[in-house]
Parts: structure tokens; C-alpha cells; sequence
């Protein structure tokens, strides 16, 4: 069964869309390619905003979540010629990469059974200059939300001190994200030491509680206070995308004043409620454009060598 949907100046094909891509909605009911195409369509105001100009890789579950998961970053061919498509450097060669400029792109994502969107944290016109600077707050314990919360508002107040803004984001699985966003001015290895160098000011501070180290054997029961997706063609769970995963919950921004609310979990919205929280704009607090990290790194510099 094929069924044809209209979005923007496109018109996309929808094959099968009875197929059941999520096995439980929590009500005994699937989700299926039907429900997804008519998420993106409604998500798309929301969702466009931190998708367009970024290179992509997509999650993608043809059979369901049952079936083999792949991870794609090269565009195929047989793709529409009105899908965004660029070309980065990898080592050894290139990849095209998928841009989703428009609400029919994410229909069609939603026809290739993609479940979850990845981006970049710079954007194809200038891929070495991040615009975006990520902390993700990985727990031990999925289910034990506070230690998260915790490490959450410390870092929220060194970054307040370095006259950061940032906003957090439930990622629809494990933990947090904190973002911070950036004027253009820095390549990836320079957001990358400044981001480890916070990271390590906050272990320092709370050595029994919080940890920077990328083995899980060796971090024990701490948070771990992972910056290492700030590298070149590296990406982040997208705001506002579906996880893989019953109940098909969702990556969502909130406001900080909602850090605290007792519901409050990595899986806290759905595809029943995401786009009520969306449509709060829990990210106006961020402003307009991003900061350079001059100032910042003189900030830092300063607590560093500040007794303890």
C-alpha cells in the first residue's frame, strides 16, 4: 500500500504505512510509518529550526525495532533530487550527507522508517566551525534521575559564571544534554578542550560524585560528563526526534525552571505530549546569537586557579 502525502511545495510517497516501527505505545497499541510521517508533520515548525543547514545521520529501522538498525550517513541516489544533499571530507574520501531543510524531507525520513535524527554541531557551510557545544550527562542508573538533575544545575552554575547561556534538553533515553550555543569563531579541538576543561573543573569539585573518564569500568558509581561528541563529524540526538524505544518518547528541550519538577526523567515526553512542551518555547531564554569562547576561557582560567 503506498499512500501520497502533501508537505510544503512536495509531494511524498508513504509506502507502507500500516508497518508497526514501534511494537508498544505503553497502551497495547503500535507506532507505526503512519504515526511517524504525521509526527514530523506536526513537529516540523519546531523540529526545522535545529535541523536546517546541519548534515545528518539518520537511525533507521525498516523492519522495526525488532528488525536490524542502521546507521546512515551517505544520501542514496535514488533519494529525490529536491532532498538537500552536501559533500564533507572524511578521512580517505567524502560522504553526502542528508540536509533536512523542509518539512517534505522529514516526511520522507519518516517513509525510510528513520526513527531518530542525529546533527551535527556545526553546519555544512562551514563544517569545521561548531555553532554548538554539547555536555551529556550519562548516569550509572538510567532509572536514578538525580544524580542527573544534580550534575545539571552545577554545571548550569559555571557556565552562568562564565556568562555562558546553555538549556537542557531530556535526550529519550539516558540523562541529559546541557547546550551551549557558539558564534562560529572555533574549530572543534578548541570547544573541545574548553568543554573537557569545565568538565574537569566540576570533578574536581565533586571527585566522589562526577567523573570524565570514557571507560565504564573505571567510573565506578559517578555521572559521567561526556564531551567528546564535540569533534568533527560527530553528532547529537536531534530536539524533538523519536527514540527507538517503547513508548516512543522523544528528545526534548525544557526551560530550567522545570530541572526540579519530580516527573521530570529522560523519557518524561512522548509523541503524545512532546509538541505541548514544545509549543512553551523552552528555549527562548537562549537569545539570539552564540558567544565566543575568549572570555569564557579567561573565566575558566580564573576558577581554575582559584583556591578550592
Amino acid at each position: 500500500m503506498v499512500r501520497t502525502v502533501r508537505a510544503g511545495r512536495h509531494t511524498v510517497e508513504v509506502h507502507r504505512p500500516g508497518k508497526v516501527l514501534l511494537p508498544d505505545l505503553g497502551n497495547g497499541e503500535g507506532y507505526t510509518k503512519a504515526d511517524l510521517v504525521a509526527y514530523h508533520e506536526a513537529a516540523a515548525e519546531f523540529m526545522l529550526p535545529h535541523l536546517r543547514g546541519r548534515p545528518l545521520m539518520l537511525e533507521r529501522y525498516p523492519d522495526g525495532l525488532d528488525g536490524p538498525r542502521f546507521m546512515q550517513k551517505n544520501t542514496p541516489d535514488h533519494y529525490p533530487d529536491w532532498v538537500t544533499r552536501v559533500d564533507l571530507p572524511k578521512e580517505g574520501g567524502t560522504v553526502r550527507h542528508l540536509v533536512c531543510d523542509d518539512p517534505a524531507t522529514l516526511v520522507l525520513l519518516a517513509d525510510q522508517a528513520c526513527l531518530t535524527l542525529h546533527r551535527w554541531l556545526s553546519r555544512a557551510d562551514r563544517p569545521d566551525r561548531p555553532d554548538l557545544m554539547v555536555f551529556d550527562l550519562d548516569p550509572v542508573d538510567a532509572d536514578d534521575f538525580a544524580p542527573v538533575r544534580e550534575a545539571a544545575h552545577r554545571l548550569r552554575e559555571v557556565l552562568d559564571r562564565l556568562e555562558l547561556p546553555c538549556a537542557p534538553m531530556t535526550t529519550g533515553s539516558r540523562g541529559l544534554h546541557v547546550v551551549v550555543p557558539l558564534a562560529r569563531r572555533h574549530g572543534f579541538d578548541e570547544v573541545r578542550a574548553f568543554a573537557r576543561d569545565v568538565a574537569e573543573l566540576l570533578v574536581s569539585e565533586h571527585p566522589d560524585r562526577l567523573t570524565v573518564a570514557a571507560r565504564t569500568k573505571d567510573r565506578g558509581d559517578r555521572l559521567y560528563l561526556d564531551v567528546q561528541r564535540n569533534a568533527y563529524a560527530q553528532t547529537v540526538v536531534a530536539p524533538y526526534t523519536v527514540r527507538a524505544r517503547p513508548g516512543a518518547p522523544v528528545a526534548t528541550p525544557f526551560a530550567w525552571e522545570q530541572l526540579d519538577d519530580p516527573d521530570l526523567g529522560p523519557r518524561r515526553w512522548s509523541v503524545a505530549d512532546a509538541l505541548d512542551q514544545a509549543r512553551t518555547r523552552p528555549w527562548s531564554e537562549l537569545g539570539g546569537r552564540g558567544r565566543a569562547l575568549g572570555p569564557a576561557r579567561r573565566g575558566l582560567d580564573r576558577l581554575r586557579a582559584s583556591p578550592a
